[in-house]
């Protein structure tokens, strides 16, 4: 059964933040946890960590060092929605995020979707009142098991060209 929900939690930035990275809306352990990606079996924190070659962080407050040291910022495409779980594929009467105080407020050079509902979402709704372009990446989500940790890791690894110049 679907229900209407909101997001739940502030987006993650700070003024010297130069990507941010935007899912599509939390997943339900991510609103229970009131942080992203908090479902144990999504790659994200791993995919990250490799990327960057640094631990992979297991607490919010640790993941919350992690992005601020590496300059990454995070939210969601969407603010509410009607959604089924945390089911992606389910998503009806969508309301789009504003996200013009991250992008006001930090350096953001490049935004980063994970996975195509993300870039979808985006491409409807803030592409074309920011006129900022996203470049999508394969979703971290553990239904794209298509993609092994390794071949997320690799297509991941764009994110090093922004965060290497800061």
């Amino acid at each position: 059964m679907r229900e209407h929900v909101t997001h739940g939690f502030p987006p993650f930035w700070q003024r010297d933040a130069v990507i941010l990275i935007l899912g599509s809306f939390p997943s339900v352990r991510s609103r229970e946890t009131s942080f992203f990606y908090g479902h144990p079996r999504n790659r994200f924190w791993q995919v990250l960590a490799a990327v960057r070659r640094q631990p992979c962080p297991q607490t919010i407050e640790e993941k919350k060092v992690f992005l601020a040291a590496n300059h990454i910022a995070l939210y969601d495409t969407l603010e509410a929605c009607d959604i089924r779980g945390s089911a992606d594929s389910s998503i009806t009467n969508a309301e789009p995020a504003d996200l013009h105080p991250i992008l006001e407020g930090a350096a953001i050079r490049r935004i980063f979707t994970n996975g195509r509902t993300s870039q979808k979402y985006y491409d409807r709704w803030q592409a074309p009142v920011l006129h900022r372009e996203a470049v999508c990446l394969p979703s971290t989500s553990p239904a794209n098991a298509a993609w092994s940790l390794t071949q997320l890791t690799e297509a991941w690894s764009v994110i090093n060209t922004e965060l290497e110049e800061k």
